[in-house]
């Protein structure tokens, strides 16, 4: 009788261990399309070198990028000089042999990672949404286009607001009139996709704060107790990369704390939820 339980007990085993090669299977291939999916917008951004360079790359420390143009108007009416920035360009230098080739294909991977994204989330979205019940289905329809929406506005905040207030700073920042500022080509690029980046991500907190109530593991009552910290630390980062100026660092802060309120009310309607449920 001990036998026979054990066997079958080993047959369960044998299942379940099938069962999550299976799943490992499964997510291998939606993880390969995606890397296609991905690899496909690199190469064709490969292709537009000019554009993603000349305009996107280089265009933040130009006079003429429309932040820096309209910042400069604003400055004019408000009669605050220091919002007229990047007027001066600064100079770009290349110290490695093929700096300039492992730049064109980081950028383009980048680029078809930042193009891609949508597909990329919908492919992790098809993976996962096998496992959810009917009714978690419903509630979590529009995920990937809201998802996507929130990363590309991050990613616009981040490249046409921190980004050329952060190349002003830091192109001009010296602590000596013997030093003259020759910024690094990787130097430059990695501050531009950093920052495009990490906006993109952190403009995605509605959604993890979505989460992470749906399980209980935040509240609004918590989230209201860190508003303080929660400001002050959007204003310490606003700080640091924009011009020395009260205008600018609101002008970075105030969509920061407006995602953090905004993340808030999120975590009060989902706890409500629950509440009415249990």
């Amino acid at each position: 009788m001990s036998e026979t339980i054990n066997v079958s007990n080993k047959s369960k085993d044998k299942l379940k261990e099938m069962s999550f090669v299976e799943h490992l299977d499964e997510l291998r291939k939606y993880l390969f399309r995606s890397i296609v999916g991905v690899l496909v917008f690199a190469i064709v951004a490969f292709f537009f070198k000019d554009v993603i360079f000349e305009t996107v790359i280089f265009g933040p420390r130009d006079s003429n990028f429309i932040t820096n143009r309209l910042l400069c108007e604003l400055s004019k009416a408000i009669n605050v000089g220091s919002l007229c920035i990047n007027q001066n360009k600064f100079n770009i230098i290349n110290i490695e042999l093929a700096g300039q080739f492992k730049a064109h294909i980081l950028i383009s991977f980048i680029a078809g990672l930042m193009v891609g994204f949508p597909y990329v989330i919908s492919q992790l979205w098809a993976f996962v949404k096998p496992a959810l019940k009917t009714y978690e289905i419903k509630k979590s329809r529009g995920i990937v286009f809201v998802v996507s929406i929130l990363f590309t506005i991050g990613v616009l905040f981040g490249y046409f607001i921190i980004v050329p207030l952060t190349i002003n700073f830091l192109g001009s920042y010296s602590i000596s009139s013997e030093i003259t500022n020759q910024i690094s080509f990787n130097s430059y690029i990695s501050t531009i996709t950093t920052i495009s980046l990490s906006t993109g991500l952190v403009f995605e907190l509605p959604v993890l704060v979505y989460f992470l109530s749906k399980i209980g593991l935040l509240t609004p009552k918590v989230m209201k107790k860190r508003r303080k910290h929660a400001i002050v630390i959007a204003f310490i980062l606003s700080g640091i990369i924009t011009p020395p100026d009260v205008f600018s660092q609101f002008l970075v802060a105030l969509p920061l704390i407006g995602l953090y309120e905004f993340s808030i009310s999120i975590s009060k309607r989902v706890d409500k939820k629950r509440v009415i449920i249990l």
